[in-house]
């Protein structure tokens, strides 16, 4: 099973091939994201992750059509990004992202479809994200409170993560993490198959 690790950073994962350019831990590859082509080929990838990556480039729409491009059918895709809420505070951040992101990679989308299809597999909203991080500025006791009250406020934020998203995420600070898990859609001697069910998710 092929896995990539895009943006890998500090942080890269056993078993991918970790790719980043501006990083002090070497990745597998170094490539600068913003860049196209990326250094593989076409359906090389099961499964594809980036973590807190793609708000920091210029398009990640041009991202997603790349990731599409090298993943294979059927592919997994995961991202983590910043929710709107609290998506520039990072200076380095170039954008927030909303639950509505998924729209533009379902074909019935007639708002903005990005002509990369995706099937939409889960959705989560997280209000204390990247711990590996928190635990390097938190004290023990308040990193465990946190994680504590982070439990509660998602397990709420994601009955409706739609309804968090538009009515009331500010009550709460902001989520810092919102969730995408996708499917790769392609067309294949399956790909009439494939195209029905991308056109049958619900985004919502």
């Amino acid at each position: 099973m092929r896995k990539l690790n895009l943006g890998s950073g500090d942080f890269p994962k056993p078993g991918f091939v970790n790719v980043d350019y501006y990083s002090s831990t070497p990745p597998d590859v170094v490539h600068d994201l913003d860049q196209f082509p990326y250094p593989f080929a076409e359906n090389e990838f099961d499964l594809v992750e980036a973590d807190h990556c793609l708000e920091h480039l210029k398009d990640p729409f041009a991202v997603m059509k790349e990731i599409h491009r090298i993943a294979k059918p059927g592919a997994i895709v995961r991202i983590r990004v910043p929710h709107f809420s609290r998506g520039f505070t990072h200076a380095d951040h170039k954008r927030g992202f909303d639950v509505t992101f998924p729209y533009y990679f379902n074909p019935t989308f007639k708002g903005g479809y990005t002509g990369v299809p995706y099937k939409l597999r889960s959705l989560r909203l997280t209000w204390f994200a990247q711990p590996y991080l928190k635990r390097t500025v938190l004290s023990p006791p308040v990193f465990f409170v946190a994680s504590v009250v982070g439990k509660v406020i998602d397990f709420f934020a994601n009955l409706s993560p739609f309804l968090t998203s538009r009515l009331w995420c500010f009550w709460v600070g902001g989520f810092e993490e919102v969730f995408f898990e996708f499917e790769v859609i392609k067309d294949t001697k399956d790909g009439s198959k494939q195209a029905d069910e991308v056109k049958q998710a619900k985004v919502a």
